[in-house]
């Protein structure tokens, strides 16, 4: 056996040693954006039932008033992480990271770093350190340890990811951070089957629920409890078990991920948004109303095709609830088309079942290209052809869209986005929220805190896959 430090405790080592220095000025900016994208899509869930549900059992279950509940309300750091991320996840609008052979949403660690943040009672900085931590370790897991294509989660590498940044959070030394994190990755390896075939209300609750646990792992290892500080090349360890062997220099990483991120403009699938952004802008070039079209024909690249086109992780043709309408490229054309844009509202439970939309989507084709497929992930391809009844072909081809590295999405994009998903927010506390979120390096976290506890009306109740199935 190696006298050496193991893999988990470079990495401890890595998330122990980092200060608010290491954040670039770009890097900076783009975390604060990350946190108010974030932000907009958790209050533009509150009242969707699903996260109603997790709340219900957080206020049943109880836990000692010590973090705050967006919209309201107080309880334990671990359940903060679990409902508050259920929030920012819900609706499938957050930010993504996409390597070759995984895709990840890193600002899902953004609820349990708050959590522990608000414990800590720590400055802005502080959070701003700890949530580039957690990009850090997700995206380099991401990028050099993928697990789909063995049938993990993403949220395996989201594990270690939030317990590296809770710990840092929390000011733990190298060995407590190291048993966070090999606890956390010990005990949290998820199935793909989450994000295949017919899709449950666990799709959106599966990262919410690992915050939750690795939350737990991290405090339970500041009061002194050890995990395997083997957990990644011992013995029926990560490598062994699921990922193969891979090597990352933790001694040379920086604190730089999070602008290898990106944003959504729509509320779909990332895989989607350049087929979306293409669909829309020949709409409204041509004019075109939907009982025009006889047939949407796109081709992409074959992740794209694989997980929400038909591909390997199933058909996209049965489109009963939210889950399913967000991860099935043919819904969200077909809606895209009709609607001309692609909203929460678009995936409320009278909209799924409507006539139109079902007809519609039955008359989209999706094709994997490997010359597109050869460009992901320095590009995001699409080449979208719509058919219309008068013989017209109409053709767009996109290699990026808004939100996009090449194009990315600006704090005026940002806002207008919170504005869009909570419009009965009132404006001053919208702007009060915007202003913490702009200045968070200079403030102490209990004035954004504050912001996000304040009692706030919810938009919508969207009913998802349990209702929509009893219907």
């Amino acid at each position: 056996m190696s006298t050496g430090p193991t893999s988990v405790e470079r990495m401890a080592r890595f998330v122990a040693a980092t200060h608010f220095e290491q954040i670039s000025p770009p890097a900076l900016e783009q975390l604060k954006l990350r946190v108010l994208d974030a932000l907009a899509c958790a209050l533009g869930a509150l009242g969707a039932e699903v996260p109603g549900i997790v709340r219900a059992q957080v206020e049943d279950f109880g836990g000692k008033p010590l973090c705050t509940l967006i919209g309201g309300g107080c309880t334990a750091p671990d359940r903060a992480a679990l409902y508050n991320g259920a929030l920012v996840r819900y609706l499938d609008f957050n930010d993504s990271f996409l390597a070759p052979g995984e895709t990840c949403h890193p600002s899902d660690n953004l609820a349990a770093v708050l959590a522990a943040c608000e414990y800590a009672h720590a400055d802005g900085r502080t959070l701003l350190t700890a949530l580039a931590v957690a990009y850090q370790v997700q995206c380099r897991l991401s990028e050099a340890a993928p697990v789909r294509a063995k049938g993990f989660d993403h949220t395996t590498q989201g594990a270690y990811a939030v317990a590296a940044g809770v710990a840092r959070a929390l000011g733990l030394d190298e060995g407590q951070t190291a048993n966070a994190i090999a606890i956390a990755g010990t005990s949290l390896n998820a199935l793909r089957v989450t994000r295949t075939g017919e899709l449950s209300h666990w799709k959106g609750l599966a990262y919410p629920a690992t915050a939750f646990a690795a939350t737990h792992a991290a405090f339970l290892a500041m009061r002194g409890i050890g995990g395997p500080r083997e957990v990644f090349e011992g013995n029926k360890g990560f490598e062994e078990a699921i990922a193969g062997h891979f090597e990352i220099d933790w001694a040379a990483e920086d604190l730089e991920a999070v602008r290898k991120t990106i944003l959504k403009r729509f509320n779909a699938e990332v895989h989607s948004q350049s087929a979306i952004e293409a669909l829309l802008e020949l709409r409204a070039e041509h004019g075109i109303d939907a009982s025009d079209v006889e047939l949407i024909e796109l081709d992409t690249f074959d992740v794209a095709y694989d997980i929400i086109g038909g591909g390997e992780e199933g058909s996209k043709r049965e489109v009963r609830s939210k889950e399913e309408a967000d991860h099935s490229l043919p819904y969200m054309l077909a809606v895209a088309l009709l609607d001309g844009e692609v909203l929460p509202a678009q995936y409320e439970p009278e909209r799924i079942a409507a006539a139109d939309v079902q007809e519609l989507l039955r008359h989209v084709e999706i094709r994997p290209d490997c010359e597109l497929s050869a460009r992901f992930p320095t590009e995001h391809c699409a080449r979208l052809r719509m058919r219309l009844r008068d013989g017209r072909m109409l053709e767009r081809e996109k290699r990026d869209y808004e939100g996009f590295h090449t194009r990315p999405m600006g704090w005026d994009a940002v806002t207008a986005k919170l504005d869009r998903l909570a419009p009965d927010l009132e404006a001053a506390l919208r702007t009060q929220i915007c202003d913490a979120v702009a200045n968070l390096e200079q403030l102490q976290l209990v004035d954004l805190i504050q912001l996000l506890g304040s009692p706030i009306r919810p938009v919508r109740r969207l009913v998802s896959a349990a209702d929509q199935v009893r219907r």
